[in-house]
Order: structure tokens, then sequence, then C-alpha cells
């Protein structure tokens, strides 16, 4: 980036998954949609907010399909494109799939971004579809006005190891993969308010691949999964509760990033923390004590966040334990399963 270019984020009215559609805009924009025929092959579509498409290519093989761009949450190039191809194919890990390839979505404002810094965006969503094992194998690119970079993901998975959000059972624990607070720290970044070891942080978390889920196929026990990004991890939480029919409880205390806690309790927050309680919160039961900021933690937009895993009890143990080996130390049991009706239910 050159001297007189602008700061990534100053072109961007949002960041990260904090700039996806509020829930309930997104229904509203969605309920008069007609619903599209039903096709034999079509394994996954959109009936329960799952995280890709999938569709059954032979008794052997389904293929997984899934895009998401957005814009900069931070202001190094590469680091923005980083982070946006990790999210992007946490959406094909989070099915159980490994990915083959994608393609890249790229919009820049061509008149403020120098060559040098557009490319930058492409290296850092190249090195991550390296460390994943895929080429970029083409994509698309408009002239925009706000930066916006991202993928269409594809991978494959068996059809018998289809991992989806809709199949938790009532006796299930949930193990979360990454601490929470990533809208917190952006938010804070964009003020000016991130210190090094905040925005290492930042960085660490949402350009760790999910590579774990595409291990969890292949694992007895697993009844459910789903990524945690924009809606937070109650919004998420409420898909699986929606998606199986049942109530999930939450601790009002999962793990948080380092920093996130201090920040949070000064007032530091993201607008899209606001937005999906206002859209989700009557699916949701708080303790009556519960300070407001432990609920926008829960509702903390997550770029590129962790994994809700929802797991026969006696096998969240060696679920931990495959978590913890693949890199993802700060994995934890954040609440369990249990019949009732499809809500979420925060305790102490």
């Amino acid at each position: 980036m050159t001297e007189a270019e602008p700061r990534l984020t100053s072109l961007a009215h949002g960041g990260g998954c904090g700039c996806k559609l509020a829930p309930a805009a997104l229904q509203a924009i969605l309920r008069d949609v007609p619903a599209g025929a039903a096709f034999a092959n079509l394994m996954v579509g959109n009936e329960t907010s799952d995280d890709a498409a999938v569709w059954r290519l032979n008794n052997q093989q389904a293929l997984v399909a899934t895009t998401d761009f957005f814009m900069p949450m931070v202001d190094d190039p590469f680091d923005f494109g980083r982070i946006a191809a990790t999210n992007a194919l946490s959406d094909v890990y989070a099915m159980g799939a490994t990915p083959i390839f994608a393609l890249a979505l790229v919009g820049m404002p061509v008149n403020l971004l120098s060559a040098e810094t557009i490319g930058r965006v492409l290296q850092g969503g190249a090195a991550v579809c390296a460390a994943a094992g895929i080429p970029i194998a083409g994509g698309h690119s408009i002239d925009s006005v706000e930066p916006i970079y991202g993928l269409v993901a594809l991978g494959l998975v068996h059809p018998e190891r289809v991992l989806t959000n809709r199949g938790a059972q009532a006796g299930d624990l949930l193990i979360l993969t990454k601490p929470l607070g990533v809208g917190v720290l952006s938010a804070a970044f964009k003020a000016a308010r991130l210190d090094e070891a905040g925005y290492a942080a930042l960085i660490g978390s949402t350009t760790k691949l999910n590579t774990l889920g595409a291990k969890l196929a292949d694992l007895a026990g697993i009844h459910a999964v789903t990524d945690v990004t924009g809606f937070g991890l109650l919004g998420h939480a409420l898909e699986v509760a929606r998606g199986s029919g049942l109530t999930v409880e939450l601790t009002s205390a999962p793990p948080l990033l380092a920093g996130v806690e201090g920040l949070v309790t000064e007032g530091v927050r993201t607008g899209a923390s606001g937005r999906n309680w206002a859209s989700y919160g009557s699916g949701v039961d708080l303790p009556t004590n519960l300070p407001d900021w432990r609920r926008d933690l829960l509702t903390d937009p997550q770029t590129s966040g962790g994994l809700l895993i929802s797991v026969a009890a006696d096998r969240a143990e060696a679920v931990l334990d495959l978590a913890r080996e693949d890199g993802f130390a700060d994995a934890a049991v954040v609440g369990r399963v249990a019949e009732g009706p499809p809500r979420v239910r925060v305790v102490a």
C-alpha cells in the first residue's frame, strides 16, 4: 500500500462477518422468494440455514458448495485476504468435507487502491488455499465502491458422512473450538484501541483453518456441526436447536480471546451484536441477572470463528483431544442439548 492510498477499513462501512445482513433482515428478504423445486440429489439446501449446499454425485461422493465474501476488518491487504479465504473454507469443513478447489470473488475500488495492494489481497487468499492443499482455479472481479474479497469453495465428502446443523441429539455435549471475541477485537481495531497482542490474537484466530471438520466426519458420536460466524454463538446455536427440534443450553461464560473481556466491559462492541439480538432474542432465554456485556459477547459476530460440535457425551473427551492435537488449544465444552422446544437457554 502506498502512502497516498487510504486504509482498507476506511473504505468499508462494515467489515468481516459483521457486515452480514442481520438474521431478521435476511428472513424478510427471503420470505417471498419461491422455494426451489425438489431435486433427488440435493442432500442439503437452505431449509435449516446450514453452512453449505450438498449435492450427491454418486454413492461415494457428495459435492459441498458454498460462497462467502466481505469487506475488510483489517488494513493489511495480505491479512484481509487470508481472513476472507479462511472464513470461506470454514463452511466446507463444517460439513465434514475436504476442499478441492476455490474461485475468487473480487470487488475493488480500482481508482483508490493500487494493483500492488489488490494483488496482496489475492496473495493472502492464495496462501490460505495453498495451506489447505487446494488451488484458486479462477474467479470474477468487478470495480466496486468498497473493497470486497472472498471465495466460492467446493469440497467432497462421502454422502453418508455429511455433517449438518440439524442432527443434534438430547444428551449431547456442545464443544466450541475457538474462543469468542473477534467482533470486539475488530471494533477495537477500527477505533484504534487494539494493542499489538490483541491484533495478534485477532489474526491468529481468524486465519486458523477449521480442518478439524473433515476429521470429524469419520468419528462416531458426532451428531451435528456448524461454524460460528456472523450471527454469533447464540444465533448459530439457535439454528442447531431449530434444525434438530431440541433445546440448546449454553454457558454464559464461554472461552474468550485474550483482552476481549476488558474491552467489552469498557463499551467496545459491534453494531452487529445488537442487530443479532434484536433479530433472534425472542428465541433465547437468559438469566435475569446476566450483564448486558455478557449477552453482547454471546451475540458477537465471529469472522472465521470456530466449530460448534454436538457430540455424544461419552465421545466428547476424544473430540477435545483431537481438537487440541489439531491446534485448537482453547476448545471447550460450552453447553449441552436437551429435550424441549427449539430454543436456546443460557445458564449461569
